[in-house]
């Protein structure tokens, strides 16, 4: 059957993405570990387990280009979609970020309260709120294997943000009705971001040892996006599943460029097990945990490893960082999300307001004609 078809059969709700939001932000968090408790992760990422490594954050992007796809065709306006997309975002990363600052911060700073609440460093840090991220502050978690550092999963953010500026161009030229321009979009950028790392690197070009680009990233969220307007005509096939599975491992193992070869198989993986419906747990029927596991992962896991250098162990952080975690993703969902995602209505209602205005302009327009 096509992706439509496949989307119809769950009432446009799969809960594949449900469980697959949820196990990415848990593997962002483990794949932290290894930095956390040693200060340097290089050897992971040079190991076997790279094709999967690499294949997390990529996912995450291609999984947030469909999703936003959707509300995308659903929007009958930019204000609406921006509107949106805003209260998914700003709110809770928001509260996360007086949170680092006010309280984890004024805590395990080596600096009298006095100098650390006056310090540049910190009022820096509180911009954070804006999308503009700086991950440390005023002598927080110093003595740490990765010293200083207080939220390094927050890089992703301004490249997200980009992701939205982005797909409002494509709306405001008319994406919904003429899709071919996201496909275009997508290989257009990829090349784009391809001549200029040519340009910087040379012979190194697509080397990337690590994290995948945000750059990439940014064609990750685009190809989800094309998946989502062209799901009448990609077929959902287990062959074309266990395909994409193999291409991902060969590009990663026995090539230097998989980042780029590897991204449209991660698109069709991610998709794939996307649109499938396994019952969902009573526990996480109607909340989203993710974007809290997310936010609140890193400073949790170097608050633990900050406590004693019996901490300093990629299981024991794991572990305790995994349970801990869940209690401030169910806070951040139940008292912030989840009030935040209420505003849908207000913003449904400008939007109405303006429509209504744009009608009436056009009927006065016509009368005096």
């Amino acid at each position: 059957m096509f992706l439509n078809e496949k989307l119809d059969l769950a009432n446009g709700r799969p809960t594949g993405f449900d469980y697959m939001r949820l196990l990415l932000a848990f593997s962002v968090l483990w794949m932290h570990t290894a930095r956390v408790t040693y200060g340097d992760d290089l050897f992971l990422w040079e190991s076997p387990l790279r094709p999967l490594l690499k294949s997390v954050l990529p996912m995450f992007f291609v999984l947030s280009g469909f999703l936003v796809a959707g509300s995308l065709e659903r929007s009958k306006t930019l204000i609406s979609f921006l509107g949106n997309r805003f209260i998914r975002i700003y709110p809770a990363l928001t509260v996360e970020v007086l949170l680092s600052a006010f309280i984890l911060g004024a805590i395990y700073t080596e600096y009298d309260l006095g100098d650390y609440f006056s310090d540049k460093e910190f009022f820096a840090y509180l911009v954070n709120v804006t999308g503009h991220i700086h991950y440390t502050l005023p002598g927080v978690f110093l003595s740490n294997p990765d010293a200083g550092m207080v939220n390094a999963q927050l890089w992703t953010v301004p490249f997200e943000l980009q992701c939205y500026f982005v797909i409002a161009l494509l709306f405001l030229v008319g994406v919904t009705k003429r899709r071919v321009f996201a496909p275009i979009a997508t290989i257009l950028f990829a090349v784009v971001f391809g001549v200029a790392r040519y340009w910087k690197h040379e012979g190194d070009w697509a080397a990337m040892p690590a994290a995948t680009s945000g750059n990439l990233l940014i064609c990750a969220f685009l190809l989800g996006v094309s998946f989502y307007l062209y799901k009448d005509r990609v077929l959902w096939d287990g062959r074309i599943f266990a395909a994409s599975i193999a291409l991902i491992l060969l590009s990663y193992w026995f090539t230097s460029f998989g980042d780029f070869v590897a991204i449209p198989a991660m698109g069709y993986v991610t998709v794939f097990l996307g649109l499938t419906s396994p019952r969902k747990l009573s526990i996480l029927r109607g909340a989203d945990y993710s974007y809290g596991v997310f936010l609140y992962g890193y400073p949790i896991q170097q608050a633990f490893a900050a406590l004693a250098p019996w901490t300093h162990n990629w299981f024991l952080n794991g572990i305790v960082s995994s349970v801990v975690v869940i209690f401030f993703a169910a806070f951040s969902w139940t008292l912030i999300e989840k009030p935040a995602l209420k505003l849908r209505k207000q913003i449904t209602w400008l939007e109405n307001l303006r429509l209504q205005r744009g009608a009436k302009q056009q009927l006065a327009g016509l009368v005096s004609k």
